[in-house]
């Protein structure tokens, strides 16, 4: 090969070279100018900053080793920026759907990009999200899709017990005992692990009064084995002096008096109101031990119920017995 061919194909191989440098040069300036929009919008304008960020993306992958930097920044600021998309929609107050569908998006984009802080923040988001759909059926009273969005927010996070609370309110209002039941003592298990004692005393208290009036208005129907099922649920969440009282009252009418003293007593111990307040655990007291033959205890306990709303009662009972 001659000195002058040789020197024509080395300037072929510097031009081929230089003309490669200058179009990798270009291509990582125009991934440059993507991400510096994406940067800039991230301010002021999210989704144009996604929109802008991906563009960096895609060109990146285009380019190759040269513009791997810029790709790995876009695609660290992505997660947070659809978390952003969120955290406005909320804010906005959106339609739920809207609000849970930037949600999922936020969770599959920190899914796919993230690291695990950025999925666990989407995840909070989401349930965040769920909840307010969740609140949203139930304003609208459209109980069974405030359930099934509750669910899901809870396949989530299995943790979240706000959630587990407000469904058995749900239940509550669809008068659904068992499901309450189940959901109520789920919640009450959860809270005693951490150890929070004012959500246990608070959801202690609800399923009791449920349960408690679910049994008075057994009792009041004459469905006495109702009623004692139902008041035995009651006592499940703790001692309550009107919870015995009811007990009372149903076992005297079926005859149990020994139940029935009992339990009036046990009402009776927890009460320390006026003597009008004390009166009729006095009365169920004295009908059972009438029932019993104590003739002579049962006049003493009639005196002492006859306050308030027990007072004529009582004086029946008390001629009745011809007690002195």
């Amino acid at each position: 090969m001659t000195a002058q061919l040789l020197r024509k194909v080395a300037g072929i191989f510097v031009v081929s070279v230089l003309t490669m440098s200058v179009a990798n040069s270009q291509d990582r300036n125009s991934v440059i100018q993507a991400f510096n929009e994406g940067a800039k919008a991230s301010q002021t304008d999210i989704p144009a900053a996604i929109k802008a960020f991906e563009t960096a993306i895609n060109l990146a992958d285009q380019v190759g080793e040269t513009a791997t930097d810029l790709k790995q920044k876009a695609t660290a600021a992505l997660p947070g920026l659809y978390l952003k998309l969120v955290s406005a929609a909320i804010t906005e107050k959106k339609p739920a759907p809207e609000i849970m569908k930037a949600a999922h998006t936020a969770v599959t984009v920190a899914e796919k990009l993230g690291s695990q802080v950025q999925k666990d923040n989407a995840s909070k988001t989401l349930v965040k999200a769920f909840n307010i759909q969740a609140i949203g059926y139930c304003t609208k009273n459209d109980c069974q899709n405030a359930l099934v969005t509750f669910d899901s927010l809870l396949a989530v996070n299995p943790g979240y017990v706000n959630a587990i609370y407000n469904k058995a309110l749900i239940y509550i209002k669809q008068n659904n005992s068992d499901s309450f039941e189940q959901t109520i003592d789920s919640y009450l298990e959860k809270v005693k692990v951490v150890s929070d004692t004012t959500k246990s005393k608070q959801a202690s208290k609800l399923a009791l009064e449920y349960f408690r009036g679910a049994g008075s208005k057994a009792n009041q129907a004459g469905k006495l084995d109702d009623a004692l099922s139902l008041l035995t649920k009651a006592s499940k969440y703790g001692d309550d002096k009107d919870t015995f009282y009811y007990f009372s009252d149903v076992y005297n009418k079926q005859k149990d008096f020994d139940k029935g003293l009992e339990y009036s007593q046990r009402g009776l111990n927890l009460e320390t109101g006026t003597a009008e307040a004390k009166a009729k655990y006095y009365f169920q007291l004295g009908l059972a031990q009438e029932g019993k033959g104590q003739t002579a205890d049962a006049c003493g306990s009639f005196k002492n119920s006859a306050f308030g709303p027990f007072a004529e009662p009582s004086k029946i009972q008390l001629k009745n017995l011809k007690c002195q």
